[in-house]
């Protein structure tokens, strides 16, 4: 009876550190988990690192990493979503034709995790960024001092 980031938020506070697996597809109920491109990671061979976050009181992503996508994964992915019109471009064409090599990806967010470890509301009070004055705004009323 929960919303797949409800459920998400509830595993994650109660084990407070959650390896979540194959991100993108269509869940059981109907709903999709979390929305990823269908032409980057493959939905099966992916996965997130999650921390609870006692300052923001919500999972929290500090790594997402993954396969990225072959040319049967592609083609699978791109007509789940109803995007199958991209294979025209050049990037998915290199993979189609194995132009392009097949990779992995992922890190850990070193902000995100600077965030945990200081227990800080918003990624400006741990990495300097530009932001746009009414974030600024917002941020200074609730005593959170960007860098």
């Amino acid at each position: 009876d929960k919303t797949p980031k409800e459920r998400e938020n509830l595993i994650t506070e109660q084990y407070k550190n959650v390896f979540l697996m194959k991100i993108g597809c269509v869940l059981k109920s109907g709903n999709k988990h979390d929305g990823r491109a269908p032409d980057y990671d493959d939905w099966e061979l992916n996965g997130d690192i999650l921390m609870w976050n006692d300052t923001l009181k919500c999972s929290f992503e500090i790594s997402s990493m993954g396969i990225r996508v072959n040319k049967e994964s592609l083609m699978k992915q791109l007509k789940l979503a109803n995007m199958e019109d991209r294979v025209k471009f050049e990037y998915h064409q290199g993979i189609l034709t194995n132009t392009l090599p097949l990779t992995i990806g992922g890190g850990i967010g070193q902000s995100r995790l600077c965030m945990i470890m200081t227990e800080k509301a918003h990624i400006g009070e741990v990495h300097c960024s530009v932001w746009p004055q009414d974030m600024k705004t917002e941020c200074e009323n609730n005593n959170i001092f960007l860098l």
